[in-house]
């Protein structure tokens, strides 16, 4: 089927009693009318496994759903891909593109017992009664869709970073959860890990006195951006579904392999740039120790690259957030790409000829505090003196720690009736929207100013089309319940 209309009915065929086997109770044009009643998750018996679905199975899918393979049930595989070997040869793909090949091979053979799909919709339906949980761990543009459709489902759910690529659809999702009663999850895996908590117990008790300014900085991008136009068409593998890989979007983009498998990032039709990628690990350590929320404006001081279909080559964005309680207002600035930070002057010379890729710096009236690497793993106090003077005093661990750090067994505890996750939606949600107002601000080449109420931005009308996304035809929230 090549129409651009796609319809549920029209695929699968739906009889009366098969609608009634999936708890639907019918068709109408191209929607199924779903039950009246909230659906909601069904109980998790002590000693059952979880049945979980992994939609978009190629990349990070194949980390994230063997995570859980060893304690849950793998029920289902869905992906536009199952191709194991592309037209261009091998010795010609990036790095990337060839590590992708290696993995689809090994990890092909994974699983025997789980249902492979290609649609996430049919798969959805098909299997109502044998999924309590689905990963989703596709291009931005197709997070929202899915997780919409399976949490309406009553499907706990685990979305990789960022949550989606536009704020209405994060707030959509945060609506959905809460009315449904699922467990979420977002996949910006250090939100789990000791240093984070740290960092908020450190910075919260005071450790380098208030903090009014942040650096956070990432080598990102390690895609191509910057392209002035779309990569040219390039001869697609017969099993590969370009038309579900589109999924929402209005634009018909033709098949390139400089696109699929990896270099979709970039290009702002599928993805969110080295911001949107990144943000949501780098920055999440500020964003909880100082309970930043969201900010009042937001201003690329610099753009190396951005074009009408790609992110920047680097960027620097300054955001800025107001007072918060006791808090003074903080400013945050993010480096990417050929952008880099200006090294700390109290750094250990020794720091300084070494200084990392990435990392994040936290400059208080009273000190200043950093980490390197992206996920805020080992937090210090600068200069060494700093933190061998603070060390005798640290503030007493207050932040339940995650076992293992593990987030993805953190979400399934939470799918048992533990406590929620950590990077729930409650919490990922205003994270999420954070990141991408930098991304927003990046596309208006300006300084913006955020209306969070009327979830507008004020003097730039054209903003709206970037805040809530378009749907071709059959691909709109409504088409997914």
């Amino acid at each position: 089927m090549t129409d651009r209309t796609y319809s549920r009915r029209g695929f699968l065929q739906l009889t009366a009693s098969t609608a009634a086997m999936l708890g639907l109770a019918g068709c109408a044009g191209i929607r199924i009318t779903p039950k009246p009643e909230i659906r909601r998750p069904r109980p998790i018996a002590v000693g059952q496994k979880v049945r979980v679905a992994q939609i978009g199975y190629g990349g990070k899918g194949i980390s994230d759903i063997a995570a859980l393979a060893a304690d849950e049930q793998v029920v289902a595989l869905c992906d536009i891909d199952w191709n194991e070997e592309f037209t261009r040869p091998f010795e010609e793909m990036d790095r990337w593109q060839q590590r992708y090949i290696n993995q689809r091979k090994k990890a092909n053979a994974n699983y025997p017992e789980a249902k492979r799909y290609t649609d996430f919709r049919k798969m959805l339906l098909e299997m109502d009664d044998e999924i309590d949980a689905v990963i989703i761990s596709t291009p931005d543009h197709m997070h929202f869709l899915p997780a919409y459709m399976a949490i309406t489902m009553g499907k706990h759910v685990y979305v990789q970073k960022p949550l989606t690529q536009t704020i209405w659809e994060a707030r959509e999702l945060l609506k959905a959860a809460r009315l449904h009663g699922v467990a979420t999850q977002m996949g910006n895996q250090s939100h789990a890990n000791e240093g984070t908590r740290l960092a908020r117990e450190w910075l919260q008790a005071g450790a380098i006195g208030d903090v009014t300014e942040v650096h956070v900085w990432t080598n990102r991008p390690i895609w191509p951006q910057g392209q002035p136009v779309l990569p040219a068409a390039t001869p697609k593998p017969a099993n590969i579904d370009w038309d579900l890989y589109l999924g929402r979007l209005t634009e018909e983009i033709p098949f390139s392999d400089l696109i699929h498998p990896f270099n979709w990032r970039g290009y702002r039709a599928f993805g969110c740039g080295a911001l949107g990628d990144m943000g949501c690990h780098s920055m999440n350590a500020a964003f909880y120790a100082l309970d930043l929320g969201l900010p009042t404006s937001i201003e690329p001081v610099v753009i190396d690259g951005m074009t009408e279909v790609a992110y920047p080559n680097g960027a620097v964005v300054v955001y800025e957030f107001p007072a918060r309680g006791s808090m003074p207002p903080v400013k945050l600035t993010w480096f990417e790409g050929t952008q880099k930070p200006p090294i700390p002057p109290m750094l250990d010379p020794e720091r300084k000829e070494k200084f990392p890729i990435g990392g994040q710096v936290y400059y208080g009236t009273k000190g200043a505090m950093m980490a390197e690497g992206d996920a805020c793993d080992s937090p210090r106090l600068i200069p060494e003196a700093a933190m061998q003077a603070f060390a005798p005093n640290r503030p007493p661990r207050t932040i339940p720690r995650i076992p293992e750090g593990n987030p993805y067994k953190e979400w399934t505890r939470a799918i048992r009736g533990g406590v929620p996750a950590g990077s729930n939606f409650e919490y990922s949600v205003p994270l999420t929207e954070m990141v991408l107002l930098g991304c927003l601000s990046l596309i208006a080449g300006k300084k913006i100013y955020w209306d969070a109420a009327n979830m507008r931005v004020p003097g730039w009308p054209e903003a709206d089309r970037y805040i809530t996304p378009e749907h071709r035809k059959g691909w709109a929230p409504s088409d997914m319940v």
